[in-house]
């Protein structure tokens, strides 16, 4: 997956590939269910996952890098109900997470962009 097309769009839910981008906003694909769809500057903030970073207990990583390690864990994402498992699963595939600072509700939507 080429994680540098990739970005968050502000009130829309998941994540979009950047397709092409305008002016006046972006032409992007959601990666849930394929639909194509032009999203406005004007109305949407995009924030490429390349430059979101993720709290650890040394220096922050940008979101990529989790992304990464979770490809490198292999096995499959726990039930994204269950806390402790995901917590777990995390844990083992990045160790250096600091869990105080990233809650469990970040845990699951990193899970969901996977």
């Amino acid at each position: 997956m080429e994680y540098s097309k990739l970005v968050a769009v502000t009130g829309l839910p998941g994540l979009f590939e950047l397709i092409n981008s305008k002016n006046d906003g972006a032409i992007i694909r959601s990666l849930e269910d394929g639909s194509t769809r032009f999203a406005s500057s004007r109305i949407h903030q995009f924030s490429h996952l390349e430059s979101i970073e993720v709290y650890t207990i040394r220096e922050n990583v940008n979101l990529v890098e989790i992304f990464k390690a979770m490809d490198a864990a292999g096995g499959s994402l726990p039930d994204t109900k269950d806390n402790a498992k995901l917590k777990a699963y995390f844990d083992s595939a990045y160790p250096d997470l600091d869990f105080d600072r990233v809650y469990a509700s970040d845990l699951k939507k990193d899970g969901e962009m996977v």
